[in-house]
């Protein structure tokens, strides 16, 4: 497995996934990474489950971090799409991708998106394209 502390680090500042979520990046891998989000009631929809909306930001957030994580080329998400299998109602989520295919323009990614109680929350798939890295 790859340096975790350094991908936390890489990827703090991703704002919105780490602060504002909760995000915390657990595994890296050679296009793997496995992530966690402890749900609060800031992640909670006016009927008490989990927004569809956090259930999305972690999968993307552990797309983001699996397919980046030293890599010569930047990716960035070209499709992604969700399908929500169950409501969880553990405390904390997890999201884990598998790399489907990883090509010379583009990659294929599946992340699964469970809860501590091992239920299966969401599967959400991504078409990444590979770009030229550049500077801000």
């Amino acid at each position: 497995m790859g340096n975790v502390e350094e991908a936390r680090r890489i990827f703090a500042a991703d704002k919105y996934a780490t602060e504002a979520s909760g995000i915390v990046i657990e595994e890296v891998g050679d296009g793997y990474a496995k992530c966690s989000m402890k749900l609060t009631d800031i992640h909670r929809n006016a009927f008490g489950g989990v927004m569809g909306g956090a259930i999305y930001t972690l999968a993307d957030f552990t797309f983001a971090v699996a397919s980046n994580f030293e890599k010569e080329k930047l990716t960035a998400s070209l499709v992604g799409q969700a399908t929500f299998l169950s409501m969880s109602r553990g405390e904390t989520l997890y999201g884990e991708s598998e790399l489907i295919k990883d090509g010379r323009q583009n990659c294929f990614y599946q992340i699964r998106v469970y809860d501590d109680l091992g239920v299966d929350i969401a599967t959400v798939s991504f078409t990444g394209v590979h770009i030229d890295k550049f500077k801000r």
